[in-house]
């Protein structure tokens, strides 16, 4: 048998593709999909974006040319790529009623728990090396065979397509939202890649684009980040404006962040398809320290070795302190006005930042409006 591994007989790499799937599903992961590895498409789509700065300070979407598009030239060999899905939402929680309470702080549902990135390629390392096991044990000279089999698993780890990839694999459509969506699984669910120069055989989208005349996720954000249907600015996002910006949160943007503190589910939250999403089984995934009931106050009154112990191994903790603070000190700001909020915002008031202090005036000064104005939704920009 040829040592190459694209060598191999298709009967071989069609019984391989169904082993890796059963062993997909055996790790945890409700689905596995296997696509091709060809993104030109998507090349003019992220230009276009780019060039309309919705990436904001992200500036890592920009760089790597165009290794994110043509994942060969990310991982050299590269031929296909094999993409699976694991549901993350938890179950027990009262996420809306939390949302809808003032002194509450909202946290989004994929951060409730521990962080996934270590859980999913911890299973996709696994799998791969499955896969390296079953090519070795097809061969007369595996060493040899093993010395052209490339293969790496990703998770948020580089510069991944990892929506449009998915799609191709037949785990789903991207929705106007632009998040991956699947009929019988909704949107609650993380993705990772393991990129190999195996020629496996590819499976089918059948998961078509079944978003329709529906806008119920465009009509909801509570900043208007949605441009147009399947656009995101992501500079207006809540989920970019309390995770990935580290500066002041723009002024038009503070109350209608409401008591959202670290992301924000809306536009999922109130998608259809979303009916047909099951809880997650992983014990990782249930929430930790009460982060799915806590008051905004309680959370503000951490010291910073709390907010390193409690957010150990938890998503959060990669915005650091100060940060949790400018969003805690904004969700206090929007809350109702008692003498407790008003009084966990004074104690901050000369903490050693000027961010954070910028953020409790502001909120300081929302609790002194006579007459507060309720809180509106504000009209998109148009670049």
């Amino acid at each position: 048998m040829d040592s190459s591994t694209s060598g191999f007989p298709p009967q071989f790499l069609d019984t391989l593709a169904d082993d890796i799937k059963r062993w997909g599903r055996e790790m945890g992961f409700q689905q596995i999909g296997i696509a091709d590895a060809d993104l030109r498409d998507e090349e003019p789509r992220l230009k276009a974006w780019l060039e309309k700065g919705y990436q904001g300070d992200m500036a890592w979407l920009a760089e790597h040319d165009n290794k994110r598009s043509r994942p060969e030239e990310l991982l050299p060999g590269t031929q296909r790529v094999i993409c699976a899905r694991l549901d993350y939402l938890p179950a027990d929680t009262d996420q809306i009623r939390i949302l809808k309470d003032g002194e509450k702080a909202y946290v989004s549902r994929y951060a409730l728990g521990r962080d996934y990135h270590k859980l999913i390629r911890k299973r996709l390392s696994q799998l791969a090396k499955r896969i390296e096991e079953a090519v070795a044990a097809a061969t007369t000279a595996p060493e040899e065979n093993n010395s052209g089999l490339q293969q790496r698993a990703f998770v948020d780890s580089a510069p991944v397509m990892e929506r449009p990839l998915a799609a191709k694999a037949g785990l789903g459509w991207v929705g106007k939202h632009t998040l991956l969506l699947n009929s019988q699984a909704g949107s609650w669910f993380f993705l990772g890649e393991v990129y190999t120069s195996l020629p496996l055989p590819i499976d089918q989208n059948d998961e078509q684009d079944r978003c329709g005349d529906c806008q119920a996720c465009l009509k909801v954000c509570p900043t208007d980040a949605f441009p147009r249907p399947y656009e995101l600015d992501a500079r207006r996002c809540i989920s970019y404006l309390t995770i990935e910006n580290k500066g002041a949160i723009p002024l038009e943007f503070r109350e209608p962040i409401g008591n959202r503190v670290f992301g924000c589910d809306d536009c999922q939250a109130i998608c259809p398809w979303n009916k047909y999403a099951s809880f997650s089984s992983e014990d990782s995934f249930t929430p930790r320290h009460q982060l799915d009931r806590s008051d905004l106050s309680t959370l503000f009154q951490w010291t910073e070795e709390e907010f390193l112990k409690n957010t150990e191994g938890s998503a959060i903790r990669r915005i650091g302190y100060e940060r949790w603070l400018r969003n805690l000190a904004v969700g206090l700001g929007n809350a109702p006005t008692s003498e407790a909020i008003v009084t966990a915002l004074q104690q901050k008031l000369d903490y050693p930042s000027a961010l954070v202090q910028e953020h409790v005036q502001w909120a300081l000064q929302q609790h002194e409006i006579p007459g507060r104005r309720r809180r509106r939704k504000i009209k998109a920009r148009r670049d």
